[in-house]
């Protein structure tokens, strides 16, 4: 015989816990489908001790034999289960507050819980500076193969509560059915997440989802989708030849707005892409005609409200300025939403909606696309 642990182990909510898993298992799990309530080893690798004490220190002794030991009497109370550890197993306190490794090989035990005294530690409860003889406990393992639990005395109308308390618990799932619940759980994770996910998308999309043509397309579709969705559609079920024109036509209007179709080395690059014609210098270079762009003196300066409302100085010439790169863009449903979105932000938050009136009247098959 070997003694693992003896002197005195707190206890809270009259439990105690061998453990070769993390955190105790839930009551209705580690006694399910036993006869017994005063050692609950149902679930694999924990063992849940009940003791009459609620919250104090017992007496308590482990011991690890080679064969069964002699049974002694003088116990009140006597359970036996089965329990094979999975890995490094300790007796442990509610709570972890105070841990007794143990030392147990990874093999097949039974083990014999046995009490004394349980009813009147149940009725002192949680003792306040008084002394008095606690309840004792003894857990001994031995090699063993698995076999029910059984009671094998009882005494004390505590250790009757919790035995009749055991029986009501469903018994514990098999592996199999473990397996399905745990498959079924992450089934419905996944659903509750792509709901989540399509959600998200709708929100951003401006409350729809999108064709996968739409979510395929690069650029600003997206941006333009939250200010007007109803367009967005309307404007993907035209044909390109129409979509390339409202690509155009809304560079222009962007440029209007932003008084820079005047500008003397602007209004070469319009009359290009009207004839769908490379860009003249300096639009070969983006950085090149952004730099014409900001240090022109003949640029008009004019300010707008930047798109979240949040910013009134910013510069509509700069914000109108990508629309003409649109062009370049060889999905003309893109460089259409390309467009539509910098003269979106020329015209300045809350103002999109004269855009995309003016848009919808240019082009009155935008119109009927959303009858």
């Amino acid at each position: 015989m070997r003694v693992l642990m003896s002197g005195e182990a707190p206890v809270s909510y009259g439990q105690i816990y061998v453990e070769s898993q993390p955190g105790p298992p839930k009551f209705a799990e580690c006694f399910g489908g036993q006869r017994n309530g005063l050692c609950g080893g149902a679930v694999p690798g924990a063992l849940t001790l009940i003791t009459g004490l609620h919250t104090g220190e017992v007496g308590f002794r482990v011991e690890s034999h080679d064969e069964e030991p002699p049974l002694d009497e003088t116990w009140e109370e006597i359970v036996e289960v089965s329990f094979r550890p999975l890995g490094e197993t300790s007796l442990v306190s509610w709570g972890g507050s105070a841990v007794w490794p143990l030392g147990l090989r990874e093999i097949d035990y039974r083990v014999r819980y046995s009490g004394t005294r349980m009813d009147e530690a149940h009725r002192l409860g949680i003792p306040e500076g008084e002394y008095f003889e606690p309840d004792r406990y003894l857990l001994q393992f031995w090699p063993g193969p698995p076999e029910p639990d059984r009671v094998v005395k009882q005494t004390s109308a505590s250790a009757a509560y919790w035995h009749d308390v055991a029986r009501k618990q469903p018994p514990p799932p098999t592996p199999e059915e473990k397996a399905e619940a745990e498959r079924l759980a992450r089934l419905e994770q996944e659903r509750v997440a792509e709901e989540a996910r399509l959600r998200a998308e709708e929100s951003a999309w401006g409350g729809s989802l999108p064709s996968e043509r739409l979510r395929q397309l690069p650029g600003a579709v997206q941006s333009v989708a939250r200010l007007d969705r109803s367009l967005v559609d309307a404007l993907a079920r035209t044909d390109p030849v129409t979509q390339r024109q409202i690509a155009r036509w809304t560079v222009r209007r962007a440029f209007s707005e932003a008084q820079l179709t005047e500008v003397e080395w602007i209004a070469p690059a319009l009359a290009a892409m009207d004839r769908g014609e490379a860009l003249p210098p300096p639009f070969d270079d983006n950085q090149r005609a952004w730099n014409r762009l900001f240090t022109d003196e003949r640029v008009p300066q004019t300010l707008a409200t930047s798109p979240d409302g949040r910013h009134d100085n910013c510069s509509q010439q700069a914000m109108a300025f990508p629309a003409v790169f649109s062009v370049r863009e060889p999905d003309p449903l893109a460089a259409a939403f390309d467009a539509l979105w910098s003269a979106a932000v020329a015209f300045g938050y809350g103002r999109h909606g004269v855009l995309f009136a003016e848009v919808r009247q240019a082009f009155p098959v935008l119109a009927e696309g959303e009858g």
